[in-house]
């Protein structure tokens, strides 16, 4: 399927961003974890965004989706895995699908938490970050799985039924991967535990990881007043960005990005 803006996150820079690619024609897919794993979500009361006050984060956040939806954007659930530009085309991959859009919209939060040791180095020999794309590989062989969401018991329910021997870990804060040419075990909270695959199955991966050569200030990526990266017809927004970290921020940012995305991809210049 063929998009004018793909947007991966669906927090309130990313719904802003795809409310606004609608109102300038454009037909955007919003893909995002689930609505009850953004930690907006958990908020209690959300009370210093103009015009909605005593909200909590769960209705801030319905609302917002509710909005985006009548407008006509489409969303996916899933995590963007890997990205790749050809042509005048951004190529990305869903788990194991593939879509595809003139322009983008990076705005998925802040990605958590660093590598741990040996991750880097035995990605694609063990360590695997999608267990529906990589799991038969694994059939029935032991593989751990180190979950930071509600959505990761999915996939590692997933892996117990395609016949792997699956051990979890759940937001476990210390690891390490062991393994030469290939994962030999992994050691969570003080707990070793020989295996032969890690999936390591966090929210969001960070920004340099999806995109190869993007330009971060400090943590951050780095963006100007329109929102556009380094790399061409890829913008970004909210809280990857840099802070303050706020919902009025977010939205504001997502409002640009989302315009300068929508003029991207019908050829025009940014403004």
């Amino acid at each position: 399927m063929s998009y004018d803006v793909l947007v991966i996150g669906g927090g309130p820079a990313g719904m802003s961003a795809a409310l606004n690619v609608r109102a300038r024609g454009g037909r955007v897919l919003v893909v995002s974890n689930p609505l009850e794993e953004n930690p907006l979500w958990r908020s209690k009361l959300v009370d210093n965004h103009l015009g909605m006050p005593g909200l909590s984060g769960k209705e801030m956040l319905t609302q917002f989706r509710r909005h985006a939806e009548a407008a006509g954007a489409e969303f996916r659930e899933g995590k963007v895995l890997s990205t790749v530009q050809a042509g005048d085309d951004w190529y990305v991959s869903i788990g194991s699908d593939m879509e595809h859009a003139k322009a983008l919209v990076l705005a998925a939060g802040v990605a958590r938490g660093k590598k741990f040791p040996g991750e880097a180095e035995l990605l694609g020999r063990g360590v695997s970050y999608c267990a529906t794309c990589d799991g038969m590989l694994y059939r029935g062989k032991p593989v751990a799985v180190l979950g930071y969401s509600d959505t990761a018991r999915r996939e590692a329910e997933y892996l117990t039924g395609i016949g792997c021997s699956v051990t979890y870990f759940d937001r476990p804060r210390t690891c390490s991967i062991a393994g030469g040419n290939q994962v030999t075990s992994v050691t969570c909270d003080g707990e070793t535990v020989p295996v032969e695959g890690v999936f390591l199955l966090r929210p969001a991966m960070a920004p340099a990881d999806l995109f190869p050569g993007l330009a971060l200030a400090g943590d951050y990526v780095a963006v100007d007043r329109t929102m556009a990266t380094n790399l061409p017809g890829l913008f970004a927004a909210g809280d990857c960005t840099g802070g303050p970290l706020q919902v009025s921020k977010a939205v504001g940012e997502g409002l640009i990005a989302g315009q300068s995305a929508a003029a991207y991809a019908a050829g025009k210049t940014p403004k």
